[in-house]
């Protein structure tokens, strides 16, 4: 059996392709809301939670700002934008192949939870993973990517022995290296993570296939 039982995955970036719905939500969230964006609507700003990447395409942090390009962003995405989203290219044939050799699969995403739950079944993705964890899926919103992943740990009982991560950013990769887990960076999506970034631990997987021998093999 591989080293590693629990696989723990980011979805953005790592495992579909969701820019193009999530941009075209955007643009009209701020077109219906009659606001001008304060910087470019492109890939730069996939990733983060959807407050904070709001907070900087207005460059506010009024919260009835926020809150009201929010709706506009949940109307038009959570409706029909998030069937855009497409995966990429081997996703689906990986995920089968961890699956059937006895792996645990789960997502820790910044993706809200709603939407994230009708992507996977959109894709036909839901039966995969064991376990679906986002910042929103708590009454309290976790503050990050690591305390989710920590919570995530916690509340299943994974053995941070038995557990990976993997992402597409260098936040993915700190959030795991804050709650001990190995990291591999995907270099297939969208993500911020440069080889300037890259610490001397995390590993890469340049595509789906190589990303499975790695963890077939561990």
């Amino acid at each position: 059996m591989a080293h590693y039982q629990h696989i723990i995955f980011d979805l953005d970036g790592t495992l579909i392709d969701s820019a193009p719905a999530i941009l075209a939500s955007f643009h009209e969230a701020f077109a219906n809301s009659g606001i001008a964006p304060a910087r470019a609507i492109d890939e730069s700003i996939i990733g983060p939670p959807l407050t904070e990447t709001l907070q900087l395409l207005a460059d506010s942090h009024d919260p009835a700002l926020i809150a009201r390009l929010a709706d506009a962003f949940k109307a038009s995405y959570d409706s029909e934008g998030y069937k855009a989203t497409a995966a990429y290219a081997g996703i689906g044939a990986m995920l089968a192949g961890l699956a059937a050799a006895g792996m645990t699969l789960s997502i820790a995403t910044n993706k809200r939870i709603h939407p994230t739950r009708l992507i996977l079944e959109h894709l036909g993705w839901r039966h995969h993973f064991t376990h679906v964890y986002a910042l929103d899926l708590f009454p309290a919103r976790l503050p990050d990517k690591a305390a989710m992943i920590g919570r995530l740990l916690a509340d299943q009982a994974i053995p941070r022995a038995a557990a990976i991560y993997i992402g597409d950013r260098s936040e993915d990769g700190e959030s795991a290296d804050a709650n001990g887990l190995p990291f591999i960076a995907v270099t297939w999506g969208y993500g911020s993570l440069q080889p300037s970034e890259m610490r001397q631990d995390w590993r890469v997987a340049p595509r789906p296939e190589r990303l499975s021998e790695l963890l077939l093999a561990a």
